[in-house]
């Protein structure tokens, strides 16, 4: 099984949420997954896993959280070639770019490397009914994109 990291920002628990559903996706098909808040990890972290998953919500008018920033410049400095990852995130349609820091990490982390396993996952504001399925459904497949790796 491949060693997977989960890595996520929150400012009012509805990307919190979806990470706990999306590591319990993970837990239901075998996997095991180290989740962190952003702002207790440097981003070389992710030299140590095979998996990658990191989540955010948008800020304002399309902008990574502040937590992120320093996080998301510091993956400058990594390569992640043949690491898996996916990014998922909340945001709210009120603005005109929704989700866009979940847009921001994907292309990030596929610039630096990363095969981009999983279409990413954007909802607005917490997840609920469905929604709820949906990420889990999200940890479940991220870990069957990564067996084997």
């Amino acid at each position: 099984m491949s060693k997977l990291i989960l890595i996520y920002a929150s400012l009012t628990g509805n990307t919190e949420e979806m990470s706990e559903l999306i590591t319990s996706g993970i837990e239901e098909a075998g996997g095991t997954v180290t989740v962190k808040m952003v702002d207790e990890c440097h981003a070389d972290i992710l030299n140590d896993y095979e998996g990658i998953i990191l989540g955010a919500y948008t800020w304002g008018d399309g902008e990574l959280p502040d937590e992120f920033l320093d996080f998301y410049d510091d993956l400058e400095e990594l390569s992640l070639n043949g690491k898996k990852a996916a990014v998922f995130g909340s945001g709210d349609t009120v603005y005109e770019q929704f989700g866009k820091a979940v847009d921001l990490l994907h292309e990030k982390l596929s610039e630096r490397g990363a095969e981009m396993v999983l279409e990413p996952l954007k909802l607005e504001l917490n997840p609920s009914g469905d929604e709820r399925e949906l990420c889990r459904a999200f940890g479940k497949n991220f870990v069957g994109s990564t067996v084997g790796v």
